[in-house]
């Protein structure tokens, strides 16, 4: 159990740590949090010791069968050869077992720690017995298509391409990174901790919202804060995705250009505030629009507070249009004029661009309904910044009372911070709830590889420990804004010790309670229970994501898990030592039938 005394907080005693790849080791942790003590009005600093060394509490609310299930697969995923071949060996499996003892060879392995349950009913009894255990679940539908990489990359091509396009050729000013290559039109490629869709056709697109419409209602029913995880891929044609973001970025880099114009290149990005009458002049010499539009465009409502323009009261300059094509307008400097970044849109394509925006709208209304947060998943650096825009809009309706939907930032990107600090000061001045998951990011083989052959600069940190600053520089700031206001929300979705420690080691400095409900934490079902459980019986927000389907459709989900698993468990051993521990615990205590009480 966890031990409470009050201490003076500069007696923290820091464990020694060890880094080894994805998890830390740390001694155990003591973090000194401002709690609110029930019989007293005074809030006094009680310490909560927290030590990712215990097992009896981190293992709980597992029985011995569920601890050698853990031992036997975490052993198993650091066999090379059973790794590269998992798919080919799980078919060989169905072929010799036949599909039933398939299935059950399954439950009693890689299914049975990775996913919860077959269907909505089936995930129940787990969902109920980690709440008891103070453990949350983000829920997960993992069904995905078992497709060949030649149909994957037709499909992408298909989906990725526009009328326009087909019919002239490289006239259009398209960038490169923002087109479809063939070569990289299986996204699955170089991936192993994200699921992927591709876009087959409008009907399917229904299909796919009305699973995470059935996904939120499950959320809704089976917890009273749960969380619901979606992905814009999903929800219609990346060819707008595509369009889009490369609309953001060029209007974006439009601004830097102006900015360092007036001498404020290299500042972060809430720092570059251009001088209003500076602007109107190079506006008026590069012949972006004549001067009584840009008069009409600077009004009193767009200015900051200072009569200066920053990328915030320029974002919204791109706002005031109706028909979603006509968003899709690019300033040109050589020409002087703005231009549709293709010549035409179809009917159609007018129409799938909508319909992506009206499924979302409707996720985010059934949400709300059910009391269940939306988290909204990140996506490759060509599709993010529209995937980011359109979970800002959201956020802008959604977010004003409470926190309901969470945009995703990937720390690995050299762009993180300002993709942050931009948000967050977009959310301050409009008054409305914060929504931030702060991961490292799943896609930095695909990018790396993508950026090199095609040909632009490569998006990601140039390693891991940039990453990390990078991650922790992003939290900080996240943590300081709920200090200030309270009115961010974070989820700290790491399997890092390390960063799970900075966490706590913040909160204690900024008297942050956990019974707040602005810091969450996040783990995968299956991984690092060693964080998730001994965090929640302390009272800190933690949820599970929690993956379900049947056997058959999450194999694709299973084969990640085992390849993200080999790096993890070749790296540390630690897991399988607790496990070990904790077995050997139970044994000497003759708790060989253990089972959980809750």
């Amino acid at each position: 159990s966890q031990e409470r005394k009050v201490v003076d907080p500069r007696a923290l005693k820091r464990g020694k740590e060890k880094q080894v790849d994805e998890c830390t080791v740390v001694k155990a942790v003591q973090a000194d949090l401002i709690i609110q003590p029930k019989n007293t009005t005074d809030a006094q600093t009680q310490k909560i010791e927290i030590d990712f060394d215990n097992t009896h509490e981190a293992y709980k609310s597992k029985d011995n069968i569920e601890l050698l299930r853990s031992l036997l697969v975490f052993k198993l995923c650091t066999f090379d050869f059973l790794v590269d071949k998992n798919k080919e060996l799980m078919d060989l499996s169905k072929k010799v077992f036949g599909q039933r003892l398939f299935e059950r060879l399954m439950k009693m392995t890689f299914y049975g720690q990775f996913v919860a349950g077959e269907d909505h009913n089936s995930i129940k009894p787990l969902i109920h017995k980690n709440q008891a255990f103070g453990v949350g679940s983000v829920l997960d539908y993992s069904v995905e298509e078992d497709l060949t990489q030649e149909e994957a990359e037709k499909k992408e091509m298909d989906a990725c391409v526009s009328e326009a396009e087909k019919e002239s050729q490289g006239v259009d000013h398209r960038e490169k990174k923002y087109k479809a290559h063939r070569q990289f039109g299986d996204r699955r490629g170089g991936v192993v901790s994200a699921r992927t869709y591709f876009y087959a056709d409008e009907a399917k697109c229904d299909n796919q919202m009305e699973t995470f419409l059935n996904c939120i209602k499950a959320s809704g029913g089976a917890s009273v804060d749960g969380f619901s995880a979606i992905k814009m891929t999903a929800l219609g044609r990346p060819q707008f995705l595509l369009q889009f973001s490369e609309v953001l970025v060029k209007w974006r880099r439009f601004f830097n250009l102006l900015a360092a114009q007036q001498g404020k290149s290299g500042m972060d990005a809430l720092e570059q505030k251009l001088e209003l009458e500076q602007l109107k002049e190079s506006l008026t010499q590069l012949g972006v629009g004549n001067k009584d539009d840009i008069e009409n465009w600077f009004t009193g409502e767009k200015l900051g507070p200072s009569g200066t323009i920053d990328l915030l009261d320029w974002n919204s300059l791109i706002n005031d249009r109706t028909s979603i094509s006509n968003l899709l307008v690019i300033p040109n400097v050589e020409t002087g004029q703005l231009e549709p970044l293709l010549r035409k849109f179809t009917v159609e394509e007018e129409k799938q661009m909508k319909r992506m925006l009206q499924r979302v709208d409707v996720l985010a209304k059934h949400a709300v309904e059910n009391g269940v947060r939306l988290m909204v998943d990140a996506e490759q650096t060509y599709f993010q910044p529209a995937i980011s825009r359109l979970t800002l809009e959201m956020q802008r309706i959604f977010n004003r009372e409470k926190p309901i939907i969470f945009n995703t930032y990937q720390c690995y990107l050299k762009e993180a911070y300002d993709n942050v600090s931009v948000d967050m000061e977009l959310s301050r001045r409009e008054g409305w709830y914060f929504g931030a998951k702060l991961v490292r990011g799943a896609y930095m083989y695909q990018e790396r590889s993508r950026a090199e052959e095609i040909g632009y600069e490569d998006p990601i940190n140039p390693d891991y420990e940039a990453t990390n600053r990078m991650y922790h520089k992003c939290l900080e700031f996240v943590l300081e804004e709920i200090n200030h206001n309270r009115k961010a929300n974070v989820m700290v979705a790491s399997h890092n010790e390390d960063t799970v420690k900075f966490t706590l080691e913040k909160m204690n400095q900024m008297g942050l309670s956990p019974t707040e409900n602005k810091v969450y934490f996040g783990q995968l079902l299956g991984m690092c229970d060693q964080i998730s459980f001994p965090l929640g019986q302390a009272g800190f927000p933690v949820y599970k994501y929690v993956p379900y389907g049947p056997v058959n459709e999450v194999i694709p989900y299973l084969s990640r898990r085992a390849l993200e698993n080999r790096g993890f468990m070749k790296g540390s051993q630690r897991e399988r030592s607790l496990l070990w521990k904790e077995l050997k615990r139970r044994l000497l205590n003759g708790q060989i039938l253990y089972k959980p009480v809750y």
